[in-house]
């Protein structure tokens, strides 16, 4: 599936994609969701790890192997996971232009 015909991506997906633009572990994407977020979204452990799995079945985001020693399991987005989020990044862009575009028209 090419990265424009994937649709719209869910918060949590979109979050976890962010988070993983550099290696980071389960639980430091769960702290750095929470933080960039001020709290507002709070990705619980059932929720990340089953996103983890399928992000990695997709080919979106693979296991980061730098330091074979360490028991935490780091990720990092793929390429095909950049694209993807980049176009979601521009569909949401557009919702946004929009937005001020209608709501700019209805102030005058």
């Amino acid at each position: 599936m090419a990265a424009e015909e994937q649709g719209a991506l869910t918060e949590a997906v979109y979050y976890i994609l962010l988070a993983l633009h550099e290696p980071r572990h389960g639980y430091a994407i769960m702290q750095g969701v929470q933080e960039l977020t001020k709290d507002r979204l709070i990705l619980g452990p059932g929720t990340l790890y089953g996103a983890l799995s399928t992000l990695v079945e997709k080919g979106w985001i693979q296991a980061y192997a730098d330091d074979q020693s360490s028991r935490r399991k780091e990720y990092l987005i793929t390429e095909l996971g950049k694209s993807v989020f980049q176009t979601e990044l521009a569909r949401l862009e557009e919702l946004l232009a929009h937005g001020r575009l209608i709501l700019g028209r209805e102030r005058t």
